[in-house]
């Protein structure tokens, strides 16, 4: 039998082309992706990431742009978290989903990580209690938004990039790269009255993200707060009233009410609450 020059090269290709196709895709440091370019985060950055997040098997952690599934296969195998990640690349998807079948920890649940197809800026990451990030600073930035408005005390953990002016809880070092770490406050500007001692008051409170002041209103004067904190959810703040006793609150912020205990330095000791105006 006889081939054509035709035929061969119909074989040659076809070969060729299966060949290929049978090829393992294995990702190179540099690739190209859709807003990034792919460069893994090292294993010891990795584990102080999710260690400063303290991330827990109570916890759903996701990755976004999870790139090889790293992070999220990490969450689960060491930290026993339900992880997800986020990936563009659907090359790299299935790649870091085999990575994660090798791990033993492939599947949906706690202990377990899946890394999906899809774009972060329109994937829906509001149910994690925590984000992982290793992105440019530009896509910190778009991301912000949607990351201030989580539920207050939704950790995020982020690879050498910062969010700018909303500074970090923590910045830890190794080897000359930065872990950023930031936990996601209540939004507690405003005026507030405030139920306290059987007295009524309004407590006005200024935010710049994590960072609160403020007065509370004891007629003629607004007495400064000291000591003012918000982690989260979770509000502290004192103020000397004007029969010169200093009083200690802490509580929790539940969109526009917070409640919590108070002490005085003589002993005496509390309950209180807050309503937003």
């Amino acid at each position: 039998m006889t081939l054509s020059v035709r035929s061969v090269a119909f074989i040659c290709l076809a070969f060729f082309i299966g060949t290929a196709a049978a090829q393992k895709f294995e990702p190179q440091v540099g690739q190209a992706g859709k807003d990034v370019i792919w460069v893994p985060t090292p294993d010891e950055v990795v584990e102080r990431m999710l260690t400063m997040a303290q991330v827990t098997p109570q916890d759903f952690v996701m990755d976004l742009g999870a790139g090889d599934g790293k992070i999220a296969i990490a969450a689960a195998k060491k930290f026993g978290a339900r992880a997800i990640g986020i990936e563009y690349n659907p090359d790299m998807v299935k790649h870091a989903n085999a990575n994660a079948a090798a791990a033993g920890v492939a599947g949906t649940g706690p202990g377990k990580a899946t890394i999906r197809h899809g774009d972060i800026f329109q994937t829906d990451f509001t149910q994690a209690t925590v984000i992982t990030l290793y992105l440019l600073p530009a896509l910190n930035m778009k991301l912000r938004p949607q990351l201030l408005a989580m539920r207050p005390g939704t950790r995020v953990a982020s690879h050498s990039f910062t969010m700018e002016d909303w500074e970090a809880d923590e910045i830890s070092t190794l080897d000359g790269r930065r872990a950023y770490f930031w936990v996601v406050p209540a939004n507690v500007m405003g005026t507030w009255t405030l139920e306290a001692n059987n007295q009524r008051m309004d407590l006005t409170l200024e935010q710049t993200f994590q960072k609160i002041n403020g007065s509370v209103g004891l007629a003629p004067i607004h007495a400064g707060l000291r000591e003012a904190r918000l982690r989260g959810s979770v509000i502290q703040f004192a103020y000397v009233g004007q029969d010169g006793v200093r009083r200690d609150f802490s509580g929790r912020v539940s969109g526009p009410k917070m409640e919590g205990s108070f002490r005085d330095e003589k002993g005496g000791e509390g309950k209180w609450s807050a309503a937003k105006k």
